[in-house]
Parts: C-alpha cells; sequence; structure tokens
C-alpha cells in the first residue's frame, strides 16, 4: 500500500499536466462581443421564424367544419431580446413580448354555407427561452452540442372577412386554438434546426487543421470544452504548427500558459512563445531555413572583399581563381523566440560556408562559420492573418575552427550583416508575408487591433464586425436539396371541394 501511494503521489503532476496542456492560442470573447453577436443573431432569428411551416390545421364542432392551409408568417416584431453567457458552458437567448402575425387560406362550412377566403391573425405575448450549450466535438471543433427550448404564446386573434364573416366569427375560438397550438409548437424545432444544423455548418468554417504553407500546417483544434463566466467566453486552442513531410508529429509544450485580463475589447487572442517555436521549429523540419547564393547573386562588394580574405587559398588553388563564389546559409538549430514586455525577439544560429564554384570541379570550400543572430520581431494582424515582420538587430560571426580565424573574420561582421539587411531579411519576410489565419468564422472580422506585449505572450485586442451575415454564409455551404427531396416538402394544395371537409 505504502508503495502504491509513492507510485500515485510520483505520477500525479504529469498526471495534472496531460489533463491540462497549455494552449498556444487563446480566445477571449467579452460581452460586448457578444452584444454584436446578439444583433447579428436576433436577424437570424427574425429570418429562422418568418419561415416557419404550420401543417394544416382541419376539424369540426357540431355542424361547423373548417380547414385552415397556406399559413405564412407576414410581420414578426421581436420587442426585448437578450443574449448572455451562463456558466459553465452555456448561452442562453431569451425573447419576451414579441408579436407574429400570420396570414392563411380558410375553407368553412357551417350548414349549408361554404365560404372561402384568407384570415389575417396575430399571437401576441410570444416568449421564447433557449438555451445553447456549448462543447468540443472529437474533432476539436467548437459545436453547440445541445439545445433546450421552451416557446409559449400569451394571445391570439382572428379577423375574418367574407360574406360569412359575422355568422361564424364567433365560432373562431376552435381556429384560434388549434393555431396557436400549432405555431407554439413550431417555434423550438426551428430554432433547434437553425441552432444545431444552421449555426454549427456556420462553426465548421473555423479553421481547425490547415496547411500554412507548401511546407507547414497549423493546428487549432480545441484543447477541451469552452470556458464561460458571467461576463467571457474563452477558448484554448493548441496553436502547434507541424511540417507538412510529418504531421504526426507533436511537439512538446513549456511555454508560459497566456492569461487574459483585459475586457475593454471584444474580443482578446492570446499567443504563447510556443505558438511562433512550433512554427520555426516546423520550417526547420521542413528543411527550407537555408539560403543559397551563387555568382551574380553575391553582391560584388562582398565577392571583393571575400576574395581579399581568403587571398591566400584561393592564390592556391591557380585553376580556380576565377570561380564564382557561393555563399550557403543555414540554420543549424530551430530558432527560439523571447517574448518580453519590452518586445519581441527571435534567437537564431546558423553556419555559413563559402565555397568556390569552379565549372565542372567539385565545390572548394574556403571558409565554414558561426553565425548568432537576433532578430526583432513586429507581430501585426492584416485582415484575419497574423503577421510578422523580422529585422536585424544583432550579429557575430565567429570560426569553427579557431579563434586565430574568427579574428580574421572580423573584417567581414560589417558586410556580412549589410548581406543579411539587404538581401537576407527580404527574403524571410516575403516568405512570413501570407501570415496565418486567426480561427474565427467565415464572415466575421476584426478591427481596431491594438497588440501588447507579456512576459512569455502577446495579445491582440480588437473590435468585430460581420463582413457577410449568418444568412448569407449559411447559405454559401448549405447543400443543394436534390429535384425530389424539393418535390416532397412543398405543401399539397388545399381543395376547394365542400365535400371533402
Amino acid at each position: 500500500m505504502a508503495a502504491g501511494g509513492c507510485l500515485l503521489l510520483l505520477l500525479l503532476p504529469s498526471l495534472v499536466t496531460a489533463s491540462h496542456s497549455p494552449p498556444g492560442c487563446k480566445i477571449r470573447i467579452t460581452s460586448k462581443g457578444l452584444d454584436l453577436v446578439k444583433q447579428e443573431g436576433l436577424r437570424f432569428v427574425e429570418q429562422e421564424l418568418q419561415n416557419i411551416t404550420v401543417s394544416d390545421l382541419h376539424g369540426s364542432e357540431g355542424q361547423f367544419q373548417y380547414n385552415i392551409s397556406q399559413v405564412k408568417v407576414t410581420d414578426l416584431q421581436l420587442a426585448y431580446s437578450d443574449l448572455n453567457f451562463q456558466p459553465q458552458q452555456h448561452l442562453v437567448f431569451n425573447i419576451s413580448n414579441a408579436s407574429i402575425s400570420l396570414r392563411f387560406r380558410r375553407q368553412l362550412l357551417y350548414w349549408f354555407f361554404y365560404d372561402i377566403g384568407s384570415i389575417n391573425a396575430s399571437a401576441d405575448g410570444v416568449h421564447i427561452y433557449t438555451v445553447l450549450q456549448l462543447a468540443k466535438d472529437e474533432a476539436g471543433r467548437l459545436k453547440i452540442s445541445n439545445m433546450t427550448c421552451n416557446a409559449s404564446i400569451a394571445r391570439m386573434h382572428a379577423g375574418f372577412s367574407g360574406t360569412l364573416r359575422k355568422v361564424y366569427e364567433f365560432l373562431s375560438t376552435f381556429i384560434v386554438t388549434g393555431m396557436r397550438f400549432l405555431l407554439s409548437q413550431q417555434i423550438c424545432p426551428s430554432l433547434e434546426h437553425a441552432s444545431l444544423v444552421l449555426l454549427n455548418s456556420l462553426l465548421d468554417t473555423v479553421p481547425v487543421r490547415n496547411y500554412v504553407d507548401e511546407h507547414i500546417g497549423i493546428d487549432y483544434s480545441l484543447l477541451r470544452d469552452p470556458s464561460i463566466t458571467t461576463d467571457t467566453l474563452e477558448l484554448d486552442f493548441k496553436g502547434m504548427f507541424f511540417p507538412r513531410v510529418r504531421e504526426d508529429q507533436e511537439l512538446e509544450n513549456h511555454a508560459v500558459e497566456p492569461v487574459i485580463k483585459e475586457t475593454e475589447r471584444m474580443v482578446y487572442v492570446a499567443f504563447s512563445e510556443y505558438f511562433f517555436d512550433s512554427a520555426m521549429h516546423s520550417y526547420f523540419q521542413a528543411g527550407v531555413l537555408t539560403i543559397e547564393l551563387q555568382g551574380e547573386k553575391v553582391p560584388k562588394d562582398l565577392e571583393v572583399l571575400l576574395r581579399a580574405t581568403f587571398f591566400g587559398t584561393i592564390f592556391m588553388l591557380s585553376p580556380s581563381v576565377d570561380a564564382p563564389l557561393r555563399l550557403v546559409l543555414q540554420v543549424s538549430a530551430p530558432p527560439r523566440c523571447t517574448i518580453k514586455p519590452s518586445g519581441t525577439s527571435v534567437s537564431v544560429s546558423a553556419f555559413l560556408n563559402i565555397s568556390l564554384v569552379p565549372p565542372d570541379r567539385p565545390p572548394v570550400q574556403l571558409s565554414s562559420m558561426a553565425m548568432e543572430t537576433k532578430l526583432s520581431a513586429k507581430v501585426f494582424l492584416q485582415g484575419k492573418a497574423l503577421r510578422v515582420q523580422l529585422d536585424l538587430r544583432r550579429f557575430r560571426i565567429y570560426s569553427k575552427q579557431s579563434a586565430l580565424e574568427s579574428l580574421a573574420l572580423f573584417s567581414l561582421q560589417a558586410p556580412l550583416k549589410t548581406l543579411l539587411q539587404l538581401t537576407i531579411m527580404p527574403i524571410i519576410n516575403e516568405r512570413t508575408k501570407k501570415g496565418v489565419q486567426i480561427p474565427l468564422p467565415e464572415g466575421m472580422d476584426f478591427t481596431r487591433e491594438v497588440v501588447t506585449n507579456h512576459a512569455g505572450f502577446l495579445t491582440v485586442g480588437a473590435d468585430l464586425h460581420f463582413s457577410k451575415g449568418l444568412r448569407e454564409v449559411i447559405e454559401k455551404y448549405r447543400p443543394v436539396p436534390t429535384a425530389a427531396a424539393y418535390s416532397s416538402s412543398q405543401p399539397a394544395e388545399p381543395s376547394l371541394d365542400p365535400s371533402s371537409l
């Protein structure tokens, strides 16, 4: 028993770490962001309720027979609505004192009197209370996993027109009661379909695991279910890049976990050092952190200086004196990112190999020197893409062979730094120009972005706006119904024959 207890104590720290992996990317949506979502969501709910399909209503009471068909919502007034966070995983959408105007076709038979026409009706005091449960699915995508709904109608009125309006107006109770029941029964199924099917199709547009370029991809899968307080919703994403040549590769996260405390903006996105380290590690694993300059691509001033520096070696190779130079810059280890309140930097270790390349002969190496550089990184948003602009801050070269050779290379320090600034850095920044998309649904964009550095992570605070409506995005990805399904979904035309009543 004692041995088992000791073993449990030894395993406990690893079990805790495994159950709560730190995110590389974290998103916080504040109550201000939820207010914007409510405005767009309310328009979407109005559209869904206006498309409610109510089945035909028919029946009889004594000598009074009726058939109601072609029910259509003509107007919708949502006087009061609210969307709130509800701990731990829920959103509550509440509509009170709404009204729904209807128009439908009537067929009425009272003794020997038969009448057809239309009826205008209104449902008042409509109350809808829905609770959406948010969770991550098996793929790590945010989904509406469950919905509870309660709908009620306080009052309903119907206005008749036609020759028999005064005769059977008092019998309208049967029709109004039936329509009130059918309408209230259709509200929740309509909203359930809108949430679990249509809104989930919108969430499918959030990138989870996709390719950034031809070399690497990004994994934005959720690590756990969302965490909801009364004021915020937080999502913990894996935020790990991977090389496309080894997509199953996992890089362990030892970075500081981002902590978002701000609530002034609609949304905050935090990125830890792990997020950027995994990107550079993936590029290193993909074998693309190498740049080669040869012949005319080597700046003329630098070529003259290099030939003068290695004159003795070149002179001993008399047949190769006029051979072109080749410079190969190769990163020797995955670069590391450091984020501090004062700024973001990237440390890079590399080898610079300088060779002569005689025609039809093997290359002749003149020198192989080590380089240590520190780059400053400016992180910013452009649209929904996170981009990084790099600039050379510090640079040092030294020989891997001897201290004496390192001293001889001192004269190359300044020109090689210029080479990096004017030739190499533009190439690197061009490669990172595209950036990587932040996990937001299609149609939702950032505005008024502000980047803030912290110890071990940075945050991007922004407001949101909808460049596309929810309906527009949903319709874009809605499956096209087949002809058979379409024809079977059409309501049947009402009979005009009194005998069918």
